[in-house]
């Protein structure tokens, strides 16, 4: 179980997408992030602009009651849904990287506004996937352990709730940066090629590391289940 090479073999090129993902996203991220929006704009001013495009275009106001604070670190800009609160770890930089962040956390807000089903499904899901990660791998040790199949099953029902959340993840994050892209124009933020090009850049890395979480988290889920069969054998 803990050496298998069927494991290796399945679930290996998910990872390797996972590490290439994730230097593409920092080489992206360090690159643009060297290079200022001619806008002038900070993140900040850019998610404030698109927020309040976003409420008169959408006719939701309340977009305009979202709040935008500073994160430590460096890409967990995030938005959070429970207190409608937009978060930056650069909300004072003028670079394309990371206007095109805040503008993609944006998007998510303009989604919750619009209740997007996906990011609603997705937020349904996060104690449930959160349960199931965090239980699924002792159900699976039990279940070799005491020689119980049906303790592998539950451990698979468990895991399969974490793998679903990556899925339906991966709209959620698709749409955003869509929206983001298209208000970054409409607002006349980005409007230069070059400029657009860049942030779409730093999004598509960005994506792609979805991207990578969900294929590996689909082949884990494979493998389970190739390891319930061989234990009715």
């Amino acid at each position: 179980m803990f050496f298998d090479m069927r494991w290796l073999i399945m679930v290996a090129p998910a990872i390797l997408l996972a590490i290439y993902a994730q230097w593409k996203v920092k080489s992206s991220y360090a690159r643009y992030s060297k290079i200022a929006s001619s806008s002038g704009l900070t993140a900040r001013q850019v998610a404030e602009r698109i927020l309040g495009h976003g409420s008169v275009s959408l006719g939701q106001p309340e977009l305009r009651s979202v709040r935008i604070a500073a994160v430590p670190g460096t890409l967990t800009d995030h938005y959070d849904p429970r207190d409608k609160t937009l978060k930056l770890s650069n909300p004072d930089s003028r670079s394309l990287a990371d206007i095109g962040v805040a503008a993609h956390e944006a998007g998510h807000a303009l989604q919750d506004a619009a209740k997007y089903q996906p990011l609603m499904l997705r937020s349904t899901l996060v104690p449930i996937a959160q349960f199931g990660s965090q239980l699924a791998f002792p159900l699976l040790l039990g279940g070799f352990l005491l020689k119980i199949p049906n303790l592998i099953l539950l451990a698979i029902i468990a895991y399969a709730a974490a793998v679903l959340f990556t899925v339906v993840t991966l709209p959620v994050e698709f749409n955003a940066s869509r929206r983001a892209m298209k208000l970054l124009r409409e607002t006349g933020v980005v409007t230069q090629d070059k400029e657009l090009a860049a942030v779409g850049g730093t999004l598509n890395a960005a994506a792609l590391t979805y991207v990578a979480a969900a294929a590996t988290a689909v082949l884990n889920l494979l493998y389970y289940i190739t390891l319930f069969t061989q234990s009715r054998r």
